[in-house]
């Protein structure tokens, strides 16, 4: 398991510091409008089916932690940190059974959300990069 895979830190060039990515995101609104758009998506789409129900029946606290995750993960404020500690994503994911399924649902899923909120491209295919690294270790079967 790499440094990466531990820490849940996005893989970076040795060019960019870990900061940038969420200013080249557009800062945290832009972040928070992606959380929520990816929930909104997982809830309306019936392809994300298998992801939403993973996810039990309310998503307010997963809209949360995810927009407090991600802050941090790509170099913003580390509000989740400071709330909860180190992330120790495979641990708190064990309880859910996560697929090649689920895990390819929420791949889509988030990338929809990046498309539909015209993320550049580079940035979007570097994210997705890395998010398809955490989603694949993530799998518990």
């Amino acid at each position: 398991m790499t440094n990466t895979e531990n820490t849940g830190a996005v893989p970076q060039d040795d060019d960019e510091a870990p900061s940038n990515l969420i200013a080249l995101l557009g800062g945290e609104a832009v972040l928070h409008a992606l959380v929520e758009r990816f929930y909104d998506l997982m809830e309306l789409e019936p392809g994300y089916a298998a992801l939403r129900a993973a996810h039990g029946a309310l998503l307010t606290q997963a809209r949360q932690k995810l927009f407090w995750f991600l802050s941090g993960w790509m170099g913003g404020p580390q509000y989740y940190i400071e709330r909860f500690g180190h992330p120790r994503l495979r641990l708190r994911h064990l309880p859910f059974s996560i697929g090649i399924l689920e895990r390819d649902q929420w791949l889509a899923c988030m990338d929809q959300a990046m498309g539909e909120l015209q993320v550049d491209a580079a940035l979007r295919a570097r994210l997705g990069e890395s998010f398809f690294q955490t989603a694949d270790w993530m799998r518990n079967r």
